[in-house]
């Protein structure tokens, strides 16, 4: 049964590639509380509707993407950093990976999902690959992948796992997987020759079949110069205002983490659209303290009951086993217990 509905969950998923109003139907018509396919990203872009994509690594977090209505949920190979505490994206295997894109896909079901590919999992050969592209969809439930740069070999890779049915999103400009050729975290199409860099590769991964680019770090001038000459969708993220659309990194957005080592990867493009780390060390203390001063839990948070006939009994069996401190303390917290309850009913009367 288990593997039953993961092959229905699948096949639906994998209905967002399939075009709308095909000869053979197509899916259904969509309402604002059913999934997001390409073709309405397509729709969007044309309509000049921004985009929204943000990353998700979990359940949680894919649930509330999700009640957002976020367009596109990526789950990024950011999670070494931001879930895994690496400094970089590199270690992610993809089995992790996978396992990442399970648990976003079983919370998201509006968004459209796009996984990245792992570093060291589609750089050696076409083959390679889109193996790794169909574990992504079969084994991870997305309904499609990213792939980062521009290489050639990067672009022709893309066009294969185009050309075996899987939708490709690129992502040019800073790209993390790169990071040892780049010198760090650096930002690109910052000269001349660096621009155009940009503007080629964003192009060359359109002609690849790629049905939207990521653009990150590059300044908006660039930006706004790759979304004129594009005719598919550009998400920026640390690429200013002219894009088609914008990523963010979820625990970044929502202001989650203020440990040193978080701050130090925290992008400085990066607007904080709440500050849930603060509300979620204030509730960690605030546990930390009732705990301590034994204030949790109260009998609202004491629940289940045994009856005072039970009681007696129980403590008699504790007394033949030679418990008699077992018995004593079993007795005393029906006593308390007792107490709280019924002052809890008199505060109530009153």
């Amino acid at each position: 049964m288990a593997a039953r509905a993961r092959a229905v969950r699948l096949a639906k998923r994998l209905m967002s590639n399939v075009p709308e109003n095909t000869v053979y139907g197509g899916p259904k018509p969509q309402s604002p509380s059913q999934r997001t396919t390409l073709a309405h990203l397509r729709q969007k872009h044309r309509r000049g509707e921004p985009i929204t994509m943000v990353t998700a690594y979990d359940y949680p977090s894919a649930v509330h993407l999700d009640l957002a209505g976020i367009d596109v949920c990526l789950v990024g190979d950011s999670a070494a950093m931001v879930v895994h505490g690496h400094d970089t994206t590199l270690p992610l295997p993809l089995d992790a990976m996978l396992l990442h894109c399970r648990a976003v896909a079983r919370g998201a079901f509006r968004p459209l999902l796009v996984g990245d590919l792992p570093f060291g999992t589609y750089e050696s050969s076409h083959s390679q690959a889109v193996d790794t592209a169909v574990r992504m969809l079969k084994e991870g439930d997305m309904d499609a992948i990213k792939l980062e740069g521009g290489a050639p070999s990067r672009i022709t890779a893309a066009k294969a796992i185009v050309e075996a049915g899987i939708a490709v999103m690129g992502h040019v400009g800073l790209t993390p997987q790169a990071i040892s050729v780049l010198g760090g975290f650096r930002p690109q199409g910052r000269n001349v020759a660096s621009a155009v860099k940009v503007v080629e590769t964003a192009m060359a991964l359109q002609e690849a079949g790629c049905f939207a680019v990521v653009l990150e770090c590059v300044p908006a001038p660039v930006a706004a110069a790759a979304t004129s000459a594009l005719q598919i969708p550009t998400i920026g993220i640390g690429a200013g205002p002219h894009c088609s659309g914008q990523v963010l990194v979820y625990h970044d957005l929502l202001g989650m983490l203020q440990h040193p080592h978080h701050a130090k990867v925290t992008p400085k493009f990066c607007k904080q659209f709440g500050h849930v780390g603060d509300a979620i060390n204030k509730a960690l203390s605030e546990y930390k303290q009732e705990v301590e001063t034994k204030s949790f839990p109260g009998a609202a948070h004491t629940p289940y009951r045994i009856s005072a006939t039970e009681v007696d009994g129980f403590l008699s069996e504790l007394q033949k086993m030679g418990l008699s401190e077992a018995a004593s303390a079993a007795a005393s917290a029906a006593a308390s217990i007792e107490t709280a309850g019924r002052s809890s009913e008199d505060n109530s009367a009153d």
